[in-house]
């Protein structure tokens, strides 16, 4: 085989390879999107499981028929939301050709099995909630029978013993002592037949020796006002063996979404990972290639001196675009990344683009180097990447979030930090920083770890300006874009405070780079 034909076939092979790589990117970026709703609907019914778990244990004190009704409502509500999201979850069990390449999250075994656990629970969950809300309903009604009718066994009682302490007989006085002891017995205490039985007794024993009127008309009293105390302490006897099975699930439904969380943390982040590993090696293999043809043209002594120069700057020129494209690929991929973060609290893909720029603006006026400086523009779009693990009705709440939501809200950097912490790519691994500080302050009252001054990496620093100033010149679903000058007095007043007091002055020195940056990426609405 001639050098000629020899070249060409290995170019067709590089060719080959970057097609591998452009398909593969295609395909990772896909998987990004399909997982990202995998884990909204995931997430979703946790939370409307994690609230029928609330909705039962609550029907159990509430003591009026208003009251259940609106509860019952709520929880069908929520009953049929859970059905609608499990139904949609079913649906994409079917495969797809992605699937023959890239699996699933939701299609996981690990995460499959603990959306079935859910699955199995709600079913048990409904099950239960019919008997308690008959059981309530019931304790409801007899509860109001019996607060009805005590007025009038009080009345009849005080009566009677109003009449017997009149006839001044400390005998009949003592045996009616015995009656109203068996009365708190059988209405409160034990509340069972046998307390009922001597009580009624005790006014039978009353009624031949003393032949009162008013002992017939109380017996029959006593026996309607017990029955309904009974049957109260029979439904509370119940709600407590029903109890103790809708704590077990409960408790078990806790610990499948704790696993849930973890576990779709733990693949999303060895799948970006496996994917930077095959993008290497296609790329080393590349390489060996591209040796080997050098190596073959160096021996090959019938090509003229021309010739050989010719084909080694079109082999360089193919390197170039090769390596272009596989860098190319790698930002688009770590872009989208980025983008998935914010456009789930429903920002704009030109919100990372912005921070990009400023930051790029930002690091070379501080005197990074060329490299450090394109490393951080690409790093940067992934500082609200633990965003994805955020649930919709926090991220995306307009209007101001109460102490335990802003809690949650403020684990995304936690989040985002491990998901990217474990690749060995330098990329990744200065992104995983940028997420981790890029909320902490110059002043030490940042989170989460409260890192201060030159503690706090550059990046996690440059990328906290650059962030600040995008999200406070940006219209959010809670508030409003401010103007430029609210924002100037804002970056002045927080120098040495939130803020690098040397940044913010490069910031101001210059000025007309962001808002030229601005400009060109404005949102469009």
């Amino acid at each position: 085989m001639g050098i000629k034909q020899i070249i060409k076939t290995s170019f067709l092979l590089i060719g080959v390879v970057v097609i591998l790589m452009s398909s593969l990117s295609i395909l990772v970026l896909y998987q990004i999107k399909d997982d990202d709703i995998s884990k909204k609907n995931i997430f979703k019914l946790v939370l409307l499981q994690e609230d029928m778990d609330i909705l039962i244990k609550d029907l159990m004190s509430t003591k009026n028929l208003n009251g259940i009704k609106e509860m019952s409502l709520n929880f069908n509500k929520r009953e049929l939301a859970f059905e609608d999201v499990k139904n949609i979850i079913q649906l994409n069990y079917q495969d797809d050709f992605i699937n023959y390449f890239i699996q699933d999250l939701h299609k996981e075994k690990i995460i499959n099995k603990s959306l079935q656990e859910l699955f199995d629970n709600e079913i048990k969950i409904k099950k239960f909630y019919k008997k308690v809300y008959d059981l309530q309903k019931e304790k409801i009604k007899n509860k109001n029978l019996f607060n009805k009718i005590y007025p009038i066994e009080k009345k009849e009682r005080e009566y009677m013993e109003k009449i017997i302490l009149s006839k001044d007989d400390i005998v009949m006085v003592r045996e009616f002592g015995y009656l109203q002891y068996y009365s708190k017995e059988t209405l409160y205490q034990y509340r069972n037949k046998k307390a009922l039985n001597n009580w009624l007794h005790q006014i039978d024993l009353l009624q031949n020796k003393y032949n009162m009127i008013e002992l017939k008309k109380y017996k029959l009293t006593v026996d309607k006002i017990a029955s309904y105390a009974i049957a109260i302490n029979k439904i509370e006897r119940q709600h407590k063996d029903l109890q103790d099975s809708i704590a077990h699930i409960i408790n078990n439904n806790k610990t499948v979404s704790t696993n849930i969380e973890k576990n779709i943390d733990t693949l999303f982040s060895g799948f970006i990972s496996k994917v930077f590993i095959v993008l290497l090696i296609l790329c080393i293999v590349t390489i060996i290639g591209l040796v080997l043809i050098g190596f073959r043209v160096y021996k090959n002594v019938g090509l003229s001196v021309d010739q050989i120069e010719s084909k080694v700057q079109d082999g360089l020129k193919k390197i170039n675009n090769l390596n272009q494209e596989i860098t190319t690929t790698q930002k688009e991929v770590v872009f989208t990344m980025g983008s998935i973060g914010e456009s789930r609290s429903k920002e704009t893909g030109n919100h990372v683009k912005r921070v990009a720029e400023y930051s790029k603006i930002l690091a070379l006026h501080y005197g990074l180097s060329k490299d450090e400086v394109e490393m951080l523009k690409q790093a940067s779009p992934m500082h609200d990447i633990g965003k994805v693990a955020i649930p919709d009705d926090i991220l995306k709440k307009p209007g101001r979030l109460d102490d335990n939501e802003r809690e949650i809200m403020n684990t995304h950097v936690q989040l985002g930090f491990e998901m990217l912490k474990t690749s060995t790519r330098p990329l990744l691994k200065l992104a995983a920083i940028v997420s981790y500080q890029h909320h902490e302050k110059w002043d030490g009252s940042g989170y989460p770890q409260g890192l201060k001054g030159e503690d706090i990496d550059i990046n996690g620093r440059i990328t906290a300006l650059a962030d600040v100033f995008d999200a406070l010149g940006s219209s959010r679903v809670y508030k409003k874009a401010w103007d430029d000058e609210k924002i100037f007095k804002f970056f002045k007043d927080e120098r040495a405070k939130h803020f690098d007091p040397k940044l913010v002055d490069i910031f101001f020195d210059n000025l007309d780079e962001f808002l030229l940056v601005r400009d060109k990426f404005k949102d469009i609405i």
